[in-house]
């Protein structure tokens, strides 16, 4: 079984298409886990604990973990995860050429699917491409503001960078382990990529503290039921005014997301 029929069975299992953002800023860990030898560690144990139940994926995001405790916590994390059961998506966003993508790609060994980033073309993703048992998801349209200054631009063609990478993406998934990543607080420009192509699975970002359409993440994010709709800070952090009581709002909040989001799955 590779990735995403993995998936397929996880979000059929807990009727869910979560994913839950694993990004423990230490800045915000609560005070009461700041003395574990590892808080990140601490923090996200206490947040799967809460939310596996209503999350098809974990994914965190490699930034908050490149220190040497960080990558010890991430460790701890991953094992417990899949503990659970529960699959893990890091968000690295890697590419690079040669023997530096192929050490990227190790990663894969690790997680079950990872973010990579096509700017620097095929070649620097080849080695992710090529594992068939793991997910990659390719960035298309993201939900920063910022994603216009590139991904917007028209091409000679008369596509956009976005509509190309889409379409690239789509060529690329001779081995059926290949989604992409579309920000759901771009809804028109979700639909047009589902358009384009209509059997990648999507990890849609942005509907959580970034307000994005729910709606239309669920309705063109996912293709025959397979898909994740992202949120990170709207949950690991909804408890974050309630001391040792916060991984239980981290609960609800992973609860009231997969409900939201069912009204739209067929």
């Amino acid at each position: 079984m590779n990735f995403f029929d993995r998936l397929h069975d996880r979000i059929h299992t807990v009727d869910s298409v979560v994913s839950v953002g694993l990004d423990p800023d230490p800045s915000r860990i609560p005070d009461h886990l700041r003395e574990y030898d590892l808080p990140r560690w601490a923090f996200n144990r206490r947040i799967i604990d809460a939310t596996h139940d209503h999350a098809a994926v974990y994914k965190p995001n490699a930034a908050f973990y490149e220190d040497p405790d960080g990558w010890r916590a991430l460790e701890e994390t991953i094992a417990y995860a899949h503990g659970k059961d529960v699959p893990v998506l890091l968000d690295a966003k890697r590419a690079d050429i040669g023997n530096t993508t192929r050490q990227y790609a190790q990663m894969l060994e690790t997680v079950d699917a990872i973010t990579v980033n096509p700017y620097m073309g095929r070649d620097s993703l080849q080695p992710f491409l090529a594992d068939e048992e793991s997910g990659v998801f390719v960035l298309c349209r993201t939900s920063n503001p910022g994603g216009e200054d590139l991904q917007d631009l028209e091409l000679a063609s008369g596509e956009a960078v976005y509509e190309r990478v889409a379409a690239l993406a789509d060529l690329w998934n001779e081995n059926d382990n290949v989604g992409l990543v579309v920000g759901a607080t771009t809804p028109d420009e979700l639909e047009a990529i589902r358009e384009r192509v209509p059997d990648l699975p999507f990890l849609v970002p942005g509907v959580g503290a970034q307000g994005g359409d729910a709606e239309a993440a669920v309705e063109y994010g996912l293709a025959d039921g397979i898909g994740l709709v992202n949120s990170s800070r709207g949950i690991i952090f909804a408890g974050e005014d309630e001391g040792e009581g916060f991984a239980a709002a981290s609960g609800q909040a992973a609860k009231r997301l997969k409900r939201r989001l069912n009204q739209y799955r067929e």
